[in-house]
C-alpha cells in the first residue's frame, strides 16, 4: 500500500513511517517540531529533515531553557551555520519561541496539556482518501496560532501550526489506504 508521502527518501520515508502523525506528549519534543516546522516556513520538510541533527546540535538538544538564554552573539554565531537555516529572523525566533514556551509550561504546567486543550486532548482521527483532499489549515490550527501570537510566539501561522498539529499527532492527516492510518488511529 502506498505511503502519503516520502517513498522516494529513505529519510522522509522514516519520519513518515515513524514519527509523523504519532501522538507526542513530551514537551521537548513538541518544542523540536515548533522549531523545525517555523524553520521550514517556504522550503520543503526534506531540507529540514536533512538540517535536523544541526539543529538539534545547534540549539542544545531543543532544551527551551537553554534556549532562551542564547544571547545576540549566539544568534550571530548561528547565522553562520551552513546547517541551519541562516535566516536572522527565524533564529530570532527560535529564541523568542522558547522564551513563551517557558512561559506557558509556568503558566498552565506543561506545553503539552496546553497544546492538546486545543483538541480536546483526544486526536483528531481523520479519513481523507488522499493527501489531496487534507486542509492546509483548520478551526483548531486557527485557534492555537492566534493564542500563540498572543502569547509572543513567532512563526506559528495557521497553516504552520496545522503541520504541527499533524506532525505530532493531534490529528491524524494520513490517508486511509497508507498503512500507517491505522497504526497512528490505534495509539489514541
Amino acid at each position: 500500500m502506498p505511503r502519503c508521502f516520502g517513498d522516494h527518501n529513505p529519510l522522509y520515508a522514516a519520519y513518515h513511517d515513524e514519527e509523523w502523525g504519532v501522538p507526542v506528549h513530551d514537551d521537548r519534543v513538541l518544542f523540536e517540531f515548533l522549531i523545525l516546522e517555523g524553520a521550514q516556513a517556504g522550503l520543503s520538510w526534506e531540507i529540514i529533515l536533512r538540517k535536523r541533527e544541526h539543529y538539534r546540535e545547534s540549539f542544545a538538544g531543543f532544551d527551551p531553557e537553554q534556549v532562551a538564554r542564547f544571547t545576540p552573539k549566539r544568534v550571530d554565531r548561528l547565522m553562520k551555520n551552513a546547517g541551519l537555516v541562516r535566516n536572522r529572523l527565524k533564529i530570532e525566533g527560535t529564541v523568542k519561541n522558547a522564551r513563551a514556551f517557558l512561559q506557558v509550561q509556568k503558566e498552565l504546567g506543561s506545553f503539552a496539556s496546553y497544546a492538546w486543550d486545543f483538541v480536546g486532548n483526544q486526536p483528531r482521527q481523520n479519513a481523507w482518501k488522499s493527501m489531496r483532499d487534507v486542509p492546509a489549515q483548520t478551526a483548531e490550527s486557527d485557534a492555537l496560532s492566534k493564542d500563540l501570537k498572543k502569547r509572543g510566539f513567532t512563526f506559528v501561522g495557521s497553516t504552520i501550526m496545522y503541520a504541527w498539529m499533524q506532525a505530532v499527532g493531534l490529528v491524524n492527516d494520513h490517508a486511509v489506504v497508507c498503512p500507517r492510518w491505522k497504526a497512528v488511529r490505534e495509539l489514541s
